[in-house]
């Protein structure tokens, strides 16, 4: 029986390093796939990791048809043995229940990876379909961690380093690691993984810094919780 599994986690926590790493897996095997991903980091039409790791993939806009794509591509005569989904924290509902289709009707495997939740600790649509419909939800071992030390289980938006919890959910950036160091961020926009206590503190790397907090400092402030 073919499947549809969901891997999730944290930004940074390896998502799309797994993917690739499934896809070669699945290939040495001498299976075929298909890569898709949507508003990677790299650029359109493109899977990549931190590693440096890159290749290819078809890119998936809203109105993209998942089953019209394998079926088209079945009935030309091409093989197809699993699909490799990336970012589908940016895949519609509607989408989702395609992939969920394919593995069931058409035997066809299916690894989605994405986040769960937004920069507002918000559900993404498409992740919450998944959770919903998938075999198999596996939250990733690999743990990112908060500046703190702490594991990291949000992703925060900043703006020169502080915390900002309105604006368009679908902003595509880099980590603050990826971009600028906290003394340097001046108005960039990124995105940083925070433990939930810090989260809810809107304490990032550079505030902490530039209060020259340590993960110990109680949150009083002038003898009365904040």
């Amino acid at each position: 029986m073919a499947e549809l599994a969901f891997f999730t986690g944290t930004m940074d926590c390896g998502k799309s390093t797994l993917a690739l790493q499934m896809d070669h897996n699945h290939a040495s095997r001498g299976r075929v796939g298909a890569i898709f991903t949507s508003h990677d980091r790299a650029g359109t039409a493109t899977l990549s990791s931190r590693l440096g790791l890159v290749i290819g993939a078809v890119e998936v806009a809203d109105d993209f048809n998942f089953w019209h794509y394998v079926v088209d591509a079945l009935t030309s005569g091409g093989r197809i043995d699993y699909l490799v989904c990336d970012e589908v924290q940016f895949y519609t509902p509607w989408q989702v229940e395609q992939l969920a289709r394919i593995a069931d009707e058409l035997q066809i495997d299916v690894f989605a990876f994405g986040v769960l939740t937004d920069f507002r600790t918000r559900l993404f649509a498409g992740s919450a379909r998944l959770v919903e419909l998938a075999d198999r939800t596996e939250v990733l071992q690999v743990e990112a961690l908060c500046w703190c030390g702490q594991r990291a289980t949000h992703n925060a938006r900043t703006v020169g380093g502080e915390m900002v919890t309105e604006g368009e959910v679908m902003v595509v950036g880099g980590t603050d690691s990826d971009m600028l160091d906290a003394e340097g961020a001046g108005d960039e926009m990124g995105y940083e993984v925070l433990c939930r206590q810090h989260h809810r503190r809107r304490m990032t790397a550079a505030r902490a810094k530039a209060a020259a907090l340590s993960p110990d400092v109680l949150p009083f402030e002038g003898g009365a919780l904040r």
